[in-house]
């Protein structure tokens, strides 16, 4: 018996499943902070010295912590996860897609790829719904607080966790295996049942390879912000992805109906293969 093809939808998180950055649901009110005081301080860091915008907000978080008392204990950081807000459906939308994909004869797994900290996604009320979180983490000591940034994920490094799942890798830290040569039927995910799920610019990268390789990609947008419909409708525009919908998970969203047709349409590519032989 042949094994079920795998259907990977693979999501950003601030602005694809939040309506916000992870860091406004807890962190930044903990240090007293604003969310434009924070980002600008965070921005201001990066154009200062030339660097990562990615770890500048993960030293400014560090320090910040330092400065209020607060140590950043992985258990810190899961409780500021339970804070995120989420847009709507997105709590049922999980099980909704698996029910789809499994009456289909497909299995559906789900997974971040995310510039975000594993460690607030890790203690969202969703982080058991995803078979792998990549995104960026801190290094701890030996009591357990963060000490430096273990992995900080931008724009472009996120791409290779694109390659990751198509092969079935699930260590940030593994180099390897990931550049190894691997014939497509050994590919544990194929581009084409990939689904990518990205709200802006630095998405782009990844949405490129998705659509390079035969998968599909779909801009998200907050409804509640015009200008985040225009960014999703641009990116339409460049080609960079096939759909745009409103950051709605409902079972009535536009959202769903358009992954439930690219699953009817994995399962009928598969079919059509199989009566080819």
């Amino acid at each position: 018996m042949s094994r079920k093809p795998i259907v990977a939808l693979i999501y950003d998180f601030d602005g694809t499943l939040s309506p916000g950055n992870m860091q406004e649901f807890g962190f930044i009110q903990a240090i007293g902070s604003t969310p434009e005081e924070f980002w600008s301080k965070s921005d201001g860091i990066a154009k200062g010295q030339d660097a990562s915008n990615i770890l500048a907000y993960m030293k400014l978080m560090f320090d910040e912590a330092k400065s209020h008392g607060i140590k950043l204990r992985r258990s810190e950081f899961k409780r500021f996860g339970n804070h995120v807000e989420l847009f709507e459906g997105v709590r049922s939308w999980f099980k909704a897609v698996n029910a789809y994909g499994s009456a289909q004869g497909i299995r559906v797994e789900h997974y971040i790829n995310s510039s975000g900290l594993k460690e607030i996604i890790e203690g969202t009320p969703i982080a058991h719904e995803f078979k792998h979180i990549f995104a960026c983490t801190y290094l701890y000591n030996d009591d357990g607080e963060a000490e430096w940034p273990g992995i900080a994920v931008d724009y472009t490094a996120k791409t290779q966790f694109m390659f990751k799942i198509n092969k079935g890798i699930f260590s940030s830290r593994d180099s390897k295996r990931v550049n190894e040569s691997t014939s497509d039927e050994n590919k544990r995910i194929p581009f084409p049942q990939m689904i990518y799920f990205g709200d802006g610019e630095t998405d782009i990268p990844c949405m490129k390879i998705v659509t390079m390789f035969g998968g599909n990609c779909i801009a998200v947008y907050n409804p509640e912000k015009p200008e985040k419909r225009q960014i999703a409708e641009k990116l339409k525009k460049q080609g960079r992805v096939t759909f745009t919908a409103p950051a709605r998970y409902t079972p009535d969203s536009k959202a769903f109906r358009i992954v439930c047709s690219i699953i009817d349409k994995i399962k009928a590519d598969k079919e059509l293969k199989r009566l080819a032989r």
